[in-house]
């Protein structure tokens, strides 16, 4: 099983950027999996920042991004995505996605010690 995010660069304050992450590897469903994503700045321990169920019908996020970004899925295309809209430069960070295979959708999410699949980095830079 393999996670691939993607979509980062650099972009202005005010800006926005929808960041994906792929799976590849056999049988990996992304709507079977509960998906999050996490950041980490430079200096600071990794964050959570939001997470969706398995159905998609739930989510969670974290108070400094809620009403700015908003996590999705798409079954079809075996991805998930994070749109950040509003972008900050305290956004500025590695991004990183992580899948865990319960169907159990619970507030533990937003704990990096729940994922059983993490992802390649993706940078994001926001400039003032």
């Amino acid at each position: 099983v393999q996670l691939q995010a993607s979509g980062g660069g650099l972009m202005q304050a005010g800006g926005s950027l929808r960041l994906s992450c792929a799976a590849s590897g056999r049988t990996f469903s992304i709507s079977r999996y509960i998906m999050g994503w996490f950041r980490q700045a430079p200096g600071k321990e990794r964050e959570f920042v939001a997470a969706i169920s398995w159905s998609g019908r739930s989510t969670y996020y974290a108070d400094s991004v809620k009403g700015r970004f908003t996590i999705s899925r798409d079954s079809a295309k075996n991805t998930a995505s994070l749109q950040m809209n509003s972008l900050k430069p305290e956004d500025t960070a590695v991004y990183y996605c992580a899948a865990d295979p319960s169907t159990v959708f619970t507030e533990r999410y937003k704990r990096r010690s729940e994922y059983a699949y993490w992802g390649q980095e993706t940078q994001v830079t926001v400039s003032s």
